[in-house]
C-alpha cells in the first residue's frame, strides 16, 4: 500500500527497507570483522594486522583508503588467508547472503576467484560447492527472517594469472547450480583483458554471459578492449568512460553540451551496464572525490548506471549507505533510486522471466510504498 502522506523521507532506515539489486560485490571483500578474527583463530592464520573487531575494521578501511588500486588490493591478503577451508568458505558465503538481505537487497551477484582458495588442498569444484552451499543456506535463513533474497555467483579469474580458461570452464560447469557468469579481476595496468581472449571465447561458445573489470584504474583503452576484443556484457566499474565525453565536467548543472566519443556512444546506445561503485572508486583513486564522481553525469545522459558496493568491509559500506551518499551528493529521490535498481535488475545475468518477476513483485511494489 502506498504511503498516504507522500514520499517517505530518505534516510538510512528507510533505505534499508527499499528493495535493492547488487551486481558488483566481492565475497572476499565483505567479511564481518568478527568473522575474520574467529576464522583466523580456527585456521591458525597468524598475520592479522589487528586483534580486536573495532581495530581490525578500522585497519581495513584505512589501508584500503590509499588512492591506489594496487595498494587497495593488498588488503585482501588477510580475508583470502582465512578462507581456505570448506567450513570457512561456506560460513563467509552464508553470512554474506544474510547481511545483504538484512540491508534490503533482494537480488545479488557476488563474485570471487576460486583459484585463490586452494592453499588448504581444495579443488576448484570443492571451493565452488562450499561457497554455493553457503549462499543457499544464507538464502534460507533470510527467507525465514522475512527478508527473501536470491544470491548468485560470478566466477572470477585473476587477470595476472594464467588460469582464466580453466576458470571459465568452471563457471560453465556450475552455471545450473548457482553460477550465472564469469569475470576477470585484479590490477588492470599491464594486464589487459585481451590476454584472456580464449576464456571469453569459451563463454561465448557456451552462450554464457560475462563482465570484465575495466575502466577502474587504467582508463578508456581498458574499456575499449573489453568491448571490442572481448565482447563483455557488462563493465565492472567502467567509471573512466567519462574520458570519452567532452564538453561537460562532473558536477556541472547542465549536461546538454556533452559530446560522446565513439566508445561512450556505443556503451550508451547498446545499453551496456556500468557497475559503478562510488565509495570504492574514490578509495582506489579512480575518481578524486564523490562530488567529482561521474555517476550523475552518466545518469543524466541516460547511460545504464547501477549502484554497487564492491567491497563492503574495505569501504565500510552497504548498498543503503552507497545510495545515501548518492542522495546527499546529487539530490536523488526515490524515483531515481528505483530507476537505478531496475537498471541493475534488467542487467542481471538471471533468466529474463526471473528478472521480470523480481521487478514486478518486489522492486516496483517496494518503491511504491516509499514514493507514496
Amino acid at each position: 500500500m502506498a504511503n498516504p502522506v507522500g514520499p517517505t523521507p530518505i534516510d538510512l532506515p528507510a533505505l534499508r527497507r527499499a528493495p535493492k539489486v547488487l551486481l558488483h560485490d566481492h565475497l572476499d571483500g565483505g567479511l564481518r570483522p568478527a568473522t575474520v578474527l574467529e576464522l583466523a583463530a580456527d585456521t591458525g592464520y597468524e598475520n592479522l594486522p589487528a586483534a580486536t573487531e573495532p581495530a581490525l575494521a578500522e585497519w581495513f578501511r584505512d589501508a584500503a583508503d590509499s588512492g591506489s588500486l594496487v595498494q587497495y588490493l593488498e588488503t585482501f591478503e588477510h580475508t583470502v588467508g582465512v578462507m581456505q577451508t570448506p567450513e570457512a568458505l561456506a560460513r563467509v558465503a552464508r553470512e554474506c547472503a544474510e547481511d545483504l538481505a538484512a540491508d534490503g537487497v533482494v537480488y545479488a551477484e557476488v563474485r570471487f576467484a576460486p583459484e585463490q582458495h586452494l592453499q588448504g588442498g581444495l579443488s576448484l569444484d570443492e571451493v565452488m560447492e562450499a561457497v554455493l552451499s553457503g549462499f543457499a543456506s544464507g538464502e534460507s535463513a533470510a527467507g525465514v527472517a522475512g527478508r527473501p533474497i536470491v544470491v548468485r555467483c560470478l566466477v572470477t579469474a585473476m587477470r595476472h594469472a594464467a588460469r582464466s580458461r580453466e576458470i571459465a570452464e568452471l563457471a560453465v560447469r556450475w552455471r545450473d547450480r548457482g553460477a550465472v557468469g564469469f569475470d576477470i579481476a585484479g590490477a588492470e595496468a599491464g594486464f589487459p583483458p585481451s590476454r584472456h581472449l580464449d576464456a571469453f571465447e569459451y563463454m561465448r561458445d557456451h552462450s554464457a554471459p560475462f563482465t570484465i573489470h575495466a575502466g577502474e584504474a587504467f582508463g578508456l583503452p581498458s574499456i575499449h578492449e573489453a568491448l571490442a576484443f572481448c565482447g563483455c556484457d557488462r563493465l565492472g566499474h567502467g567509471v573512466r568512460i567519462v574520458d570519452d565525453i567532452e564538453g561537460v565536467e562532473p558536477g556541472a548543472a547542465d549536461f546538454s553540451a556533452a559530446r560522446l566519443g565513439r566508445v561512450a556512444a556505443r556503451v550508451r546506445d547498446a545499453r551496456i551496464p556500468l557497475e559503478l561503485c562510488p565509495s570504492s572508486n574514490v578509495q582506489t583513486g579512480a575518481v578524486a572525490s564523490l562530488e567529482q564522481h561521474p555517476f550523475d553525469l552518466l545518469a543524466q545522459l541516460r547511460f545504464r548506471v547501477t549502484v554497487n558496493t564492491d567491497n563492503r568491509l574495505m569501504s565500510d559500506t552497504s548498498m543503503s549507505r552507497e545510495m545515501l551518499k548518492l542522495v546527499e551528493t546529487f539530490g536523488y529521490g526515490w524515483s531515481d533510486l528505483q530507476r537505478f535498481t531496475i537498471n541493475a535488475m534488467k542487467s542481471a545475468f538471471l533468466p529474463f522471466d526471473e528478472r521480470l518477476a523480481i521487478i514486478d513483485e518486489q522492486i516496483k511494489p517496494g518503491y511504491a510504498v516509499l514514493i507514496g
